[in-house]
């Protein structure tokens, strides 16, 4: 007995540079990218035809000694790039970096 094996397609766009993508995965996924027309800040890709804004917000709060995502051109730090579509909302969070120093 054969069973045939399904390989879904799925297509992606970024509406801001025009990337354009394809997967296979049968699972639920997003697709990424560094967008040039965001400052190489990791941007989300979506299905064509979706439309969306997407905007860079910068980190509000004191930073001090925190690893942070900085604005490549800006220099400045990014709290998230927020993506609103007409039916919801998508995240994505910038979190500090934590780290160690070893004393002897």
């Amino acid at each position: 007995m054969t069973i045939p094996l399904l390989r879904p397609t799925h297509l992606w766009e970024c509406r801001l540079c025009g990337k354009v993508d394809v997967t296979h995965e049968a699972r639920p996924h997003s697709r990424f990218h560094a967008c040039p027309k965001m400052r190489g800040l990791t941007t989300p890709m979506y299905p064509p035809g979706t439309k969306a804004k997407v905007e860079a917000k910068e980190r509000e709060d004191y930073i001090g000694t925190e690893v942070v995502q900085l604005d490549p051109e800006r220099g400045r730090p990014v709290a998230q790039v927020v993506t609103t579509r007409d039916d919801g909302e998508d995240v994505i969070v910038f979190a500090p970096t934590a780290t160690a120093r070893g004393d002897t």
